[in-house]
């Protein structure tokens, strides 16, 4: 399910359906996600309330209870503003930033962390997004943790 709280320049509700469904099976990853399109104020909301960290951010995901994953992998957050923002500083589309940003929480959600995984995560984005046909992976253009 996609849920657009917020829109994103030419990018509808049936197209990220099917990019979240591609992008699940390109990553391997079994069960539905939801993918929530919102403010930067509900995802600083959301950072605060789940990792204590009282800043927005782009993109956060909520793996689903063990017992569930079979049938429902999780929740991806995704701050519209800040995707859009990211968009035009590196010069590509809202619609391909928030792909890109779909991308990493779907990696997150099949149990990949950039922060402790010496690289894993970034190299199997990097594969992924070349094989979805998406500009620079999030890891690898920032060049930080976050």
């Amino acid at each position: 399910m996609v849920i657009f709280q917020k829109r994103v320049t030419d990018l509808t509700e049936l197209a990220l359906s099917r990019f979240v469904a591609r992008a699940r099976r390109a990553a391997g990853l079994k069960g539905l996600v939801n993918v929530l399109l919102t403010s930067s104020a509900e995802m600083k909301s959301l950072n605060r309330r789940f990792r204590g960290k009282d800043k927005p951010t782009d993109v956060l995901s909520f793996p689903a209870e063990p017992d569930a994953q079979k049938q429902f992998a999780g929740e991806i957050a995704i701050s519209a503003e800040i995707a859009a923002h990211n968009a035009w500083a590196l010069r590509h589309s809202p619609a391909e930033e928030v792909k890109i940003l779909v991308l990493h929480g779907v990696l997150h959600l099949r149990g990949y962390d950039h922060e402790c995984d010496n690289g894993q995560m970034a190299r199997r984005e990097e594969q992924l997004r070349a094989k979805l046909h998406l500009p620079l992976v999030l890891i690898e253009r920032t060049g930080r943790k976050r």
